[in-house]
C-alpha cells in the first residue's frame, strides 16, 4: 500500500489499471483469433472514468436501459447497442438517435416499436435457446417461465423481414469452454434457418475467458468457425470478464464484538455497497486473510440488517480496530448497484494508474444522499 493510499478515508473502491489492462489484453487476443467484436456490458460496470483505458481494446458498449445507452454513446463511443426487457414509447424516442443496434426482448415489443425505429438503427431480437450455462437459478435466462427472449416455437421466418440480427444470452460466469461450445453447436443446428439470413449475432456475456487457464484459442476458433459457417458478424458482450480481479473495496474495522464467534464490524455493508454478495449468497474474499489460520472472524457489515455480512475467514494475527481490509474482486455489479440503505457513507471511487498515480473518479456526501430522496 502506497503512502497515498494509507491516507484515504474508507470505504472506497480502488480500481487497478494494470489489472484492467491484463484482462483487456486477453480480450484483444480473443478478438484477433475469432474475428468477433466485443462490446462492454454496462449493466456490470459503468465507471466511465476508466473508459479511456478500455476503449482501445473494445468495439463499443451494450446496455440494458436508456440511461446506459446514453452513457455509452457519450463516454465510450464506438458501437452503441441498446437492449431492454421492455421499452416504453418514451424509451424508444430516447434511444433511437443514439443506438447503432436496438434489440427487442419479444415479438410484441418488436411489433410495437418497429415503425418508430426501423430507419434509425439495425434491429435485433433476443432469442431464448432454452439451454444455458448459469450456476444460479436467479441468473438463469432459460429457467422455467423465463420472460427473457423468444422461444423457437414462437418464431417465424417472417421476422427476418424486420430484424438484421439475433441476440442469445445464456451464460453466467461460465468458465467451461466446452460447455459454451456445446450451446453454440445447439444454436447453430437449431436456428440455422434464421442464422444463415442474418447479418449479425450477439452471443451475450457471461463467458469468463479471462479466468486463469481459460483456453482462449479454443474459444476463438469455435467462434471463428461459427461465424464463417453462417456468414455473419459475431458479437460478445463481456462485463465481468473485463473487470474481474481489477478492484478492491477497502474498508476499516470499526468494532469487534463477540457472541460465540468474533465479528469484526467494518464501515461498509453488502446490502448498500456489494449487493451481489448478499443476493447470491457468495462470501467475499479478504486479501489479508489466510484460510485455516489461528484467528477466526466474521466480517460483518455496519448496517442494521441482521444477516448482512461479507464472509467468515481467518487471519494470522488478531484484527485491530482501525485496521484496513481489502475486499477483493469488487468491480463487477458493485458500483452500478450502490444504494443509500441506512444512510451509510457511499464509497469513493479511485483509479490507480500504471505509473502509481491515483485519480479520484468520484466521491459522495450528504447532499448526494439527500438529493436522491427529494428536491
Amino acid at each position: 500500500m502506497s503512502l497515498q493510499q494509507q491516507h484515504l478515508n474508507t470505504p472506497y473502491f480502488m480500481i487497478n489499471e494494470q489489472a484492467l489492462i491484463n484482462n483487456l489484453e486477453k480480450a484483444k487476443q480473443l478478438k484477433e483469433i475469432s474475428g468477433a467484436k466485443l462490446v462492454l456490458a454496462l449493466k456490470c460496470f459503468s465507471t466511465w472514468g476508466t473508459f479511456d483505458t478500455i476503449k482501445p481494446y473494445l468495439d463499443g458498449t451494450t446496455s440494458s436501459g436508456p440511461y446506459e445507452v446514453k452513457l455509452g454513446h457519450e463516454t465510450f463511443g464506438g458501437e452503441t447497442h441498446a437492449y431492454s426487457v421492455g421499452y416504453s414509447a418514451a424509451d424508444i424516442e430516447a434511444v433511437k438517435p443514439l443506438a447503432d443496434k436496438i434489440i427487442f426482448n419479444s415479438l410484441s415489443q418488436l411489433e410495437a416499436h418497429y415503425t418508430a425505429c426501423k430507419d434509425n438503427a439495425s434491429l435485433g431480437l433476443r432469442i431464448n435457446p432454452e439451454m444455458s450455462v448459469a450456476g444460479q437459478d436467479l441468473a438463469n435466462p432459460a429457467r422455467p417461465y423465463s420472460r427473457l427472449g423468444v422461444k423457437q416455437q414462437l418464431l417465424s421466418v417472417d421476422v427476418l423481414d424486420k430484424v438484421d440480427g439475433f441476440m442469445f444470452h445464456m451464460n453466467c460466469e461460465n468458465k467451461d469452454a466446452d460447455a459454451f461450445i456445446a450451446v453454440l453447436d445447439h444454436i447453430s443446428s437449431t436456428f440455422s434457418t434464421y442464422l444463415d439470413k442474418l447479418s449479425w449475432l450477439s452471443l451475450g456475456g457471461g463467458i469468463f475467458f479471462t479466468y486463469p487457464g481459460y483456453p482462449i484459442e479454443k474459444l476463438g476458433l469455435a467462434l471463428k468457425n461459427f461465424a464463417k459457417k453462417h456468414d455473419l458478424q459475431v458479437y460478445l458482450e463481456p462485463g465481468e470478464a473485463i473487470i474481474t480481479r481489477t478492484a478492491d473495496l477497502v474498508v476499516s474495522v470499526i468494532d469487534i464484538v463477540e457472541n460465540d464467534k468474533k465479528t469484526a464490524i467494518v464501515d461498509s455493508a453488502t446490502e448498500a455497497h456489494r449487493l451481489d454478495t448478499l443476493i447470491y449468497n457468495e462470501p467475499a474474499s479478504i486479501k489479508e486473510a489466510t484460510q485455516g489460520a489461528a484467528y477466526n472472524y466474521v466480517i460483518g457489515s455496519c448496517s442494521c440488517l441482521a444477516g448482512d455480512q461479507f464472509c467468515e475467514t481467518q487471519f494470522e494475527q488478531p484484527l485491530k480496530i482501525g485496521q484496513k481490509l481489502h475486499i477483493e474482486d469488487s468491480a463487477g455489479y458493485t458500483m452500478v448497484k450502490l444504494n443509500w440503505f441506512n444512510g451509510l457513507k457511499m464509497p469513493s471511487i479511485y483509479f490507480q494508474r500504471v505509473d502509481g498515480r491515483i485519480d479520484l473518479l468520484n466521491e459522495f456526501n450528504y447532499q448526494h444522499f439527500k438529493d436522491t430522496l427529494g428536491r
